[in-house]
């Protein structure tokens, strides 16, 4: 049993780290889009925009693919999306961030957002939801960004 959460473990993390990848050569041949809501690790060259500002309602129709509604992530909190394994937040109103949500401790699937934190319930380590740093161990290295954009009402993996 216990070889079996082993290789789920770690078909999680491979399967986290191709998407991280994936989105990072999506979003090196992607150019700059103004309505792409991107996650940081607080880099100065990538930073977080909000939903578009065209005046333009927004789009109520579901887009494919979508991982969550932007209704659906409250402020200061976050929702976690178990396939592909991602953590949503929107640490102010507007703004919206995505990690791994995997936690690099040990490799558990982080379970819940709360008061603008990310909590593993594996061994109790908090993650912010501005940038994924870690906040409480024993975890020591913070969650790895993944980039989304926001279309309409939906967000969806940049």
């Amino acid at each position: 049993m216990e070889t079996e959460q082993v290789d789920v473990q770690r078909r999680t993390i491979l399967t986290a780290g191709g998407l991280v990848l994936a989105g990072g050569a999506l979003a090196a041949c992607g150019g700059a889009d103004s309505t792409a809501t991107e996650a940081t690790t607080g880099a100065p060259a990538t930073g977080a925009a909000s939903a578009p500002a065209t005046g333009a309602p927004a789009a109520t129709t579901p887009v494919a693919g979508a991982l969550a509604s932007v209704s659906e992530i409250p402020v200061g909190g976050g929702v976690i999306v178990p396939e592909p394994p991602i953590v949503i937040t929107q640490p102010v109103a507007g703004t919206f961030k995505a990690f791994t949500a995997i936690c690099p401790h040990q490799g558990c699937l982080v379970s819940e957002v709360a008061e603008n934190e990310i909590v593993c319930p594996c061994h109790g380590s908090l993650f912010s939801a501005e940038d994924g740093a870690v906040v409480q161990g024993p975890a020591v290295q913070g969650l790895t960004a993944a980039s989304i954009a926001v279309q309409g009402d939906s967000i969806v993996l940049a």
